[in-house]
């Protein structure tokens, strides 16, 4: 490390040495062409005059108003080609002699303040990179959003005048890159450094999360055997949860094995990468096998009306009114909160509750088997899945412009409630989500999907705005350097 930081170091000195600097001249010609009507050429040609470039470049500035209300379609060439067409009309000497290029020695700037767009192209000897095209079009459009067309013109010409044939010593890039590299260097030894001592950290707090649960599991083994072997399997929901106990010794067993591999884990073996997936198999099996085995007791005790079936009824019961409290975080200064399907949620939560609070009076009196109390439950989970589906429309309705982005979001919602939950973010299962996993639609997934869904837009919605750098099929074989954007 020590002597990569010397090597980097030496480089930067190297990109230090003074060359010598480029001579300025003023443009070699300046055309105005403001068919647009929006530029003041008493102060614009003084200023453009005065402009140094680094060899003589004639200045053409073409603006132009596109057709009120058009629509422009994503990637459009709408301005290239319409400079294209201009220059080979108006301006022919802007062409090469082949007619496939721009001119030599030629900058053109074009302006369209109705469709808001700028175009900026480039002879072959004076053409950019694509960043500096729009680094170009970036310093006109600070000053069009304004409307402030004279002075975002000379601003876009100024800005292309320090980057046109700008000699590689004096490109920012090269000096970021060298400065850069020294201090990537010394970032990465750090990041290295810190990086394991967290890894080291949140192994440590996984093995002691996974140790408390695999000592639970292994102080209740009898007990879940017990509690298995009495479980009715006429009923739907024990059927369901003893195929899981089925499984749960082989799991038990793959535990024991994770965790004496873990336990021999050194604090330095602690410190690398390759501990991290061990450890975490262990603490999620653990943990896993801990909310199991307590399904199972929970199963037995209220299937067979045993004393506490009280406090496991109130177990299932818990996870679906826990979403309830939930529904006026969602529906607060949120889209579609006034909306009917905002309302049928909220009616609905009132509902449920009264239906929830009846099913544990009728195990009370015995006139609801634990049977038909859990249905009672998996249906108000499955109606609340329901209400969140219709609400997801509503809210799809007001974020989405098209079928195209309402596809986005309503895929990043269904991925967001598949997604499976996982034991070691401090989830607990019932005996409904055991017997019917993701039966209840969380309101943390309905919200990671929204969230994810508008995320998805937006980016779709950048991407669709980016620059376009073809000249259209009337453009034909031309490909002459130069690019364009809105602003």
């Amino acid at each position: 490390m020590r002597r990569f930081l010397l090597l980097a170091l030496t480089m930067l000195l190297a990109f230090a040495v003074p060359a010598s600097p480029a001579a300025a001249v003023e443009p070699d010609d300046i055309v105005v062409d403001d068919t647009a009507g929006v530029l003041d050429l008493n102060t614009l040609l003084p200023a453009l005059e005065g402009v140094q470039f680094r060899d003589p470049t004639t200045v053409a500035i073409y603006t132009f108003r596109s057709e009120p209300g058009r629509e422009f379609d994503d990637g459009d060439t709408f301005m290239n080609e319409e400079t294209l067409r201009y220059a080979r009309e108006e301006h022919p000497e802007w062409i090469s002699a082949d007619g496939q290029k721009w001119a030599d020695g030629l900058f053109i700037f074009s302006l369209d303040p109705e469709g808001r767009w700028i175009g900026t192209y480039f002879g072959e000897d004076r053409k950019v990179d694509s960043g500096a095209a729009e680094d170009i079009r970036e310093e006109a459009g600070e000053y069009f959003a304004d409307a402030q067309w004279t002075d975002g013109t000379l601003a876009g010409v100024e800005e292309a005048a320090k980057l046109i044939n700008r000699p590689w010593y004096l490109n920012p890039a090269l000096w970021v890159l060298a400065g850069g590299i020294v201090l990537v260097a010394a970032a990465v030894w750090l990041a290295v450094i810190t990086t394991r001592r967290k890894r080291l950290a949140a192994n440590r707090k996984l093995i002691a999360a996974a140790e408390r649960s695999y000592s639970s599991v292994s102080m209740d083994l009898d007990a879940t055997e017990v509690n298995a072997r009495t479980i009715p399997d006429s009923s739907t929901y024990g059927a369901r949860v003893l195929e899981e106990y089925r499984t749960f010794m082989a799991r038990y067993n793959t535990a024991t094995e994770l965790g004496n591999q873990v336990r021999a884990l050194s604090e330095k073996d602690l410190r690398r990468r390759g501990s991290t997936k061990p450890v975490e198999e262990f603490a999620e099996l653990s943990a896993a096998l801990d909310g199991i085995d307590d399904v199972i007791a929970d199963t037995n005790t209220l299937l067979n009306m045993a004393p506490g079936w009280e406090a496991a009824w109130d177990r299932q019961v818990a996870p679906l009114l826990e979403e309830l409290d939930k529904l006026d975080e969602l529906l607060e200064d949120k889209t579609g909160k006034d909306s009917a399907t905002a309302a049928a949620l909220l009616a609905f939560r009132t509902h449920c509750r009264r239906r929830l609070q009846a099913a544990a009076a009728g195990l009370a009196e015995e006139s609801l088997t634990p049977e038909q109390a859990l249905d009672v439950l998996h249906d108000a989970g499955s109606e609340l899945a329901v209400l969140l589906k219709n609400h997801a429309e509503t809210v799809i309705a007001e974020a989405a412009e098209d079928d195209a982005e309402r596809e986005l979001m309503r895929e990043a919602l269904e991925e967001s409630r598949d997604r499976p939950r996982r034991y070691r973010d401090g989830y607990r299962p019932s005996i409904l989500d055991t017997a019917y996993p993701n039966y209840l639609w969380t309101v943390s997934a309905f919200s990671s999907g929204v969230s994810s869904g508008s995320s998805s837009i937006e980016s779709a919605r950048s991407a669709a705005s980016g620059s376009a750098s073809g000249y259209g099929a009337s453009g034909g074989s031309f490909s002459g350097s130069g690019s364009s954007s809105r602003f």
